[in-house]
């Protein structure tokens, strides 16, 4: 790919997160400036699909749309629920719509917080709406951008009954021994800067023990800005990306520049559409 492995590749973001709407162009300066070389952003609901395929436009060759229905839903936090069919029926015909721009299916998944999957129905609905967005980006050969947060080993289980092709994990949650069996279907992980905080809370230390067991080869980068920074409670940016870098190469005990090298072409490997639109 040439001068392609120069640059970090943010597998993750939420750019049309309203956090952003007043100094976007800034951002993105900095993100360059970071040697970020492609931003992936991705979606939650389908209220926001066209405001990502603006941005797409808008920036071409440099934000790279995903669209997908999240299995939380509502605008607010306080109106925040488990998704239902009738979220997923909305957005079908915006993904059909975009199909050939889009860089991958996300953000989709499972999330069995008990605060949003309370039950077992809401557990099932989030099922029946992942395996049909699973199914959808196997009929357009599109890879997955997915969440799964308390839900490691069902996301991961049911992603392997469905066949998934081409997975990203992003920013996963469960035990690291669940990670591996990822790992072995093939499946990306992303580690977001988050992962720097203290390592005294169980979840960061747990998420730390993912990053030393993981093999390099199936290690991406993200920073899920505006969420999942260094710091809580402050907005996370793209150009934070070269802090999950940096505590990768720590961990490993190699440079900085290797794990550049080897998430970047991870990145080109599990995104085909990446690596002709980075080249335009």
């Amino acid at each position: 790919m040439g001068t392609v492995g120069l640059g970090l590749v943010d597998c993750h973001c939420h750019l049309s997160d309203p956090d952003f709407d007043s100094d976007l162009d800034d951002v993105l300066e900095k993100a360059k400036k970071a040697k970020v070389i492609a931003l992936v952003a991705v979606a939650e609901h389908s209220e926001e699909f066209e405001k990502i395929m603006q941005l797409s436009e808008r920036y071409n060759g440099f934000v790279l749309p995903c669209l997908g229905v999240h299995p939380v839903q509502g605008l607010s936090p306080e109106g925040q629920r488990s998704v239902t069919l009738k979220d997923l029926d909305a957005a079908l015909p915006v993904i059909e719509n975009y199909k050939d721009r889009l860089l991958a299916i996300g953000e989709v998944g499972l999330d069995f917080s008990p605060r949003f999957a309370g039950t077992e129905d809401q557990k099932e609905e989030q099922r029946q709406v992942l395996i049909r967005q699973v199914q959808l980006a196997k009929r357009l050969n599109l890879p997955l951008n997915v969440h799964s947060r308390s839900a490691g080993r069902p996301t991961i289980n049911l992603l392997r009954e469905q066949g998934a092709g081409k997975v990203l994990l992003h920013a996963f949650d469960g035990r690291p021994a669940v990670a591996m069996e990822g790992v072995r279907a093939g499946y990306y992980f992303s580690i977001p800067p988050s992962v720097i905080r203290s390592g005294q809370l169980s979840l960061f230390s747990k998420k730390q023990k993912l990053v030393k067991q993981l093999p390099l080869t199936s290690i991406c980068l993200e920073t899920d800005s505006p969420a999942l920074g260094p710091e809580k409670q402050v907005r996370n940016e793209p150009c934070n990306i070269s802090i999950s870098a940096e505590y990768v190469a720590q961990v490993k005990g190699i440079s900085v520049e290797e794990v550049m090298d080897v998430t970047t072409q991870n990145a080109l490997a599990l995104f085909p559409r990446l690596g002709p639109l980075l080249q335009k």
